[in-house]
């Protein structure tokens, strides 16, 4: 587990290299008093670990810049990848301290060694296309739902895809969440595509990461009970209730009592998207921002924070929780899925 006793940690995302585990995470104080408050002093941290378990705290990251620019508010969730020169790319998003708004857009530092970053340019990589996703009134580009970028390599080796939290331009509902998508040869030059989900029921799809089962694309993303429709909730109860009477299958149906708030969904291609509405979630009081991951011994564990239980905002890493698929969904098991890859 991950605890700061002076910090809160909330949403964090992996890079690994050479059989050290590289955790970045978001941070801000706890002398701040309402974690309400540590959105808009979120800074990223950087912790490593060879066992997911016990973590070595390390110098920040990354920081909000200095004003005026895009980013001198705060940086939140993105994603690190490695370059096929050898150099890391830290995808993060980025917030102004525009007022009377939080427009959120994307962008990328490099590193040589993932211990020090520096930014790529004084504007961001990437912010929201208005012909598909929802925009600030009298700004098009700009949105208050354009964030978390998980970036990842094609798997037909055509270039690299990212995935990101958006809405839909459709202001009559406020379930709207969609999940964006843009593609990429190098890394750097960035096209906004169409999104890889509709409206179903989501206020926002967060922390989305992609991983794949029998070459099938496995969609992870975190949104919290209060944020779900009652109509995507009882179409989960449903497809639970519908499931064969094993005991993963009562596990998995426990995930209706026990919503911490990620939900997993399986798609075929990357490009043709995934149904969200066939979310199901993962059985856990609190679980939030679930990456999914494999441990030392290649097991695959899904990786995230301590969110709030009974009224209390924790903010600490979690350990890893053994996963498994059956079913038709992701549950708690002490063996790994072997057709993760």
């Amino acid at each position: 587990m991950l605890r700061l006793p002076d910090h809160w940690v909330w949403d964090s995302w992996l890079a690994v290299d050479r059989g050290l585990y590289h955790l970045f995470f978001l941070r801000a104080s706890r002398a701040l008093h309402d974690p309400g408050r540590r959105h808009l002093r979120a800074s990223i941290g950087h912790a490593v670990s060879r066992d997911l378990r016990s973590w070595q705290l390390l110098p920040d990251a990354l920081v909000h810049a200095d004003a005026p620019t895009w980013d001198d508010q705060a940086v939140w969730t993105g994603s690190v990848v490695r370059g096929s020169g050898g150099q890391w790319y830290l995808f993060y998003t980025g917030v102004t301290r525009m007022r009377g708004a939080y427009p959120q857009r994307i962008g990328v530092a490099v590193s040589d060694d993932l211990l020090t970053w520096h930014r790529v340019g004084p504007q961001p990589l990437l912010q929201a296309d208005p012909r598909w996703y929802e925009c600030l009134d009298l700004h098009p580009g700009i949105s208050e739902c354009w964030r978390d970028p998980f970036v990842f390599p094609d798997p037909d080796g055509d270039g690299w895809h990212m995935v990101l939290t958006a809405r839909a331009p459709v202001r009559s509902s406020p379930w709207r969440g969609v999940i964006g998508h843009a593609r990429s040869h190098d890394l750097l030059e960035w096209e906004v595509q169409p999104p890889l989900t509709k409206p179903a029921g989501f206020t926002d799809l967060e922390a989305p990461q992609v991983q794949f089962l029998d070459g099938k694309a496995l969609l992870v993303f975190s949104c919290p009970p209060e944020a779900v429709s009652s109509t995507a909730m009882s179409s989960t109860a449903m497809s639970s209730t519908a499931m064969s009477s094993t005991a993963v299958s009562s596990t998995a149906m426990a995930a209706n009592r026990a919503v911490g708030g990620t939900w997993t969904v399986l798609g075929g291609r990357v490009t043709e998207g995934w149904n969200a509405g066939s979310a199901t979630p993962f059985a856990h009081p609190s679980l939030y921002g679930g990456r999914l991951v494999q441990d030392p011994g290649g097991d695959w564990c899904l990786l995230g924070f301590r969110n709030t239980e009974a009224g209390v905002f924790y903010g600490e890493i979690l350990d890893p929780i053994p996963v498994t698929w059956a079913d038709g969904q992701l549950v708690a098991g002490p063996l790994a899925a072997p057709s993760l890859a």
